[in-house]
């Protein structure tokens, strides 16, 4: 499932003289006493909707709530419960039964993913839609980590997040994108004090969500002029978009490289291009600087197979990317190996993964701890962790 970033409920469409959608796995809302999916369920459109509405797609859901488009292109959100706080806000409010999620555009969606608590979408405009924490969405203004605060409110999730954090991680500083980053551990402690002194303040029936950590009504990612986006992914907490020109953007939280920027940097709230493909210098470029007698640029030729990315994924805090010439390319965090560079480190750069140059990947998909791909001959490669059998491999040791 690409680009679910860790999402614990899993949707299969079936192709038939109508589509239908089985759903599995955690759903709260859609579950007797909210527990657990263990064999594929039918979800059922309500009967206003499905006299006039048909399934088209799914998409990869979030921790707890499923989504999916309508034949229409709209966004069907479902699956959440009132009790999940942040979460049941994401979904739009949707519990037991599918509905609509209202964006501001009336563009049919072509695709949409979901994070731990954050939601993105494209139009077939190529416009692309975001909502949930706010350390996930772009803004063009310093974000600060809000680490402390999810720990302190997200409740069932805090755990997760918490073990996920790599020991590697450090400060580090990036130009020309707005970014944030605490310089020492130090300076982290002291952002927990605070913010443990504020949150101790607040009245007892304050309520947890606030507008200064989470939106949300959806919000339009300014992306330039001219872009065009056809495909997002999300991760836990951080977002990659693909363009029409092959171009991958990025932004949210970096702080184990999975936006490929070379740094580990916290929070990027800018979208800023992943440079993935190295482009050789052209004959153009090269009678430019000697006009104006400029040093002549190398010849910079790259070491990666193909011309454009041609398909993205999101893990949990890695990333992966397909080139057109079926070279697969991953990185950010590699403590379980997912990022398949034969080790366990982190990857802050897009980096082939070499032991699959000989195979030509068409297809992609991530989820917290593991890596999947499909070839073009239909062959199917995984690694990473595998402490649930995830890997399929039949048995439950990291490949």
């Amino acid at each position: 499932m690409n680009g679910n970033g860790g999402g614990e409920g899993c949707v299969k469409m079936e192709e038939c003289k109508k589509a239908v959608v089985y759903m599995w796995g955690y759903l709260p809302g859609a579950s007797p006493e909210k527990s657990p999916i263990a064999s594929p369920m039918a979800v059922k459109l309500p009967d206003p909707i499905q006299a006039e509405e048909s399934w088209n797609n799914i998409c990869g859901g979030g921790c707890g709530f499923a989504m999916a488009i309508s034949g229409s292109g709209k966004l069907i959100t479902w699956g959440s419960t009132e009790d999940e706080s942040q979460i049941y806000l994401t979904s739009g409010k949707h519990g037991e039964t599918p509905e609509a999620f209202p964006l501001p555009s009336e563009a049919s969606v072509v695709m949409a993913a979901a994070g731990w608590a954050h939601c993105v979408s494209v139009t077939e405009k190529g416009e692309v839609y975001t909502w949930g924490w706010r350390e996930c969405l772009p803004s063009g203004k310093v974000i600060c980590d809000l680490g402390s605060f999810q720990t302190e409110t997200i409740g069932k999730e805090s755990s997760m997040l918490t073990e996920q954090v790599s020991p590697k991680s450090q400060g580090s500083t990036l130009t020309g994108g707005i970014v944030f980053q605490l310089d020492s551990q130090k300076n982290g402690e002291e952002v927990v004090k605070r913010r443990k002194t504020s949150h101790a303040k607040q009245e007892p029936d304050s309520p947890v969500t606030s507008e200064e950590f989470f939106m949300v009504s959806p919000c339009l990612v300014n992306l330039g002029s001219g872009v065009r986006i056809t495909t997002v992914a999300a991760g836990g907490r951080h977002t990659l978009a693909l363009s029409d020109m092959g171009q991958v953007w990025g932004w949210g939280y970096g702080g184990e490289g999975q936006l490929g920027l070379g740094s580990r940097v916290k929070m990027v709230s800018t979208p800023n291009v992943i440079p993935c493909i190295e482009q050789p210098a052209t004959g153009k470029d090269i009678a430019s600087a000697v006009s104006q007698n400029n040093k002549i640029p190398s010849l910079q030729v790259s070491n990666v197979p193909g011309s454009y990315v041609k398909d993205i994924a999101c893990g949990g805090r890695h990333s992966a990317i397909v080139t057109d010439a079926g070279a697969l390319l991953t990185f950010g965090w590699g403590l379980y190996g997912q990022c398949g560079q034969g080790g366990t480190y982190d990857q802050l750069r897009p980096t082939c993964v070499n032991s699959l140059l000989g195979v030509k990947v068409n297809k992609i998909a991530a989820g917290l701890w593991h890596t999947l791909c499909v070839s073009v001959d239909g062959g199917v490669y995984a690694f990473g962790g595998n402490q649930f059998g995830q890997l399929g491999t039949g048995v439950d040791q990291a490949e």
